[in-house]
């Protein structure tokens, strides 16, 4: 099957999370259309079962593929944990289908071999391992040590970021026993690099914090490329889907893009 490099990028969520995802990218291959969607229905899904995420899944994936999305971003750690081998079942033969971990753990693998890696993620994410015992098979002598971060997509999504609830969650959360001594964090959420300054602020320069979009954005250029699927230009506006419209996602939608949007409610469950 031929795909047209000028078919747009289709990127899911949960919810404003893959929004970092997608504004990396957006600004990695300005030249590249987006079409986004946010779950919102169904956020979060770190505490949804493996049968609920993979129906989530197939049903967007479905939804972009009808959009005419030329590549399919898996943004949520969530959903790559516990769907990207049955969306690339069901889809790979027609549109390359891309996760937000693999990149990460080839990047932070690809560093100091002895070191201490600390992992917070949604309670889905860090329940599976996923990220634990994909670096272990990549550089086997690291010390990783995992802790659900349940409260924070939740209180990302609610609109808490950088105030004093949200530092309160954050230094509860980092200060936990398991994360003591740790040199490098990976932020195992594509919502908290929403709060990524608050993290960093916290440890204060000691603790090296990797975030997803940018490090996905590289990757999903590369194999675009080695796909000769990259657009020559920007021809349409990025196009913004909720299954349950929010304030605060068109909010931080506007804000992410520093430009009016078009968000559109469309209510994939009720079709």
């Amino acid at each position: 099957m031929v795909i047209p490099a000028n078919q747009p990028i289709g990127i899911f969520d949960s919810g404003i999370g893959g929004l970092t995802v997608a504004k990396a990218i957006a600004d990695q291959l300005p030249q590249e259309q987006l079409i986004y969607f946010g779950d919102t229905a169904h956020l979060p899904y770190g505490d949804k079962s493996t049968q609920a995420i993979c129906q989530y899944s197939t049903r967007i994936s479905n939804f972009l593929l009808d959009k005419g999305c030329k590549a399919i971003i898996i943004a949520c750690n969530t959903a790559s944990s516990f769907a990207y081998h049955h969306l690339q079942e069901q889809f790979a033969s027609k549109v390359p289908i891309i996760n937000v971990i693999d990149p990460v753990i080839d990047h932070v693998a690809g560093g100091p071999a002895e070191q201490c890696v600390g992992v917070i993620g949604t309670k889905g994410t860090i329940g599976s391992d996923i990220y634990a015992r994909k670096l272990r098979e990549k550089s086997p002598s690291l010390d990783i040590r995992s802790l659900a971060t349940a409260l924070l997509a939740p209180m990302i999504e609610e609109g808490f970021v950088d105030d004093e609830i949200s530092d309160t969650v954050i230094r509860k959360y980092l200060s936990d026993a398991r994360l003591t001594g740790i040199q490098s964090l990976i932020l195992a959420c594509t919502h908290y690099p929403i709060i990524k300054s608050q993290i960093e602020k916290y440890y204060q320069g000691k603790v090296t914090v990797f975030e997803a979009a940018s490090i996905v954005a590289s990757a999903v250029h590369r194999q675009l490329q080695s796909l000769d699927l990259l657009n020559e230009a920007l021809s349409e506006m990025h196009r913004f889907y909720v299954s349950d419209y929010t304030e605060f996602f068109e909010k931080t939608t506007k804000v992410f893009f520093r430009q009016s949007i078009h968000l559109e409610h469309y209510p994939i469950w009720d079709n």
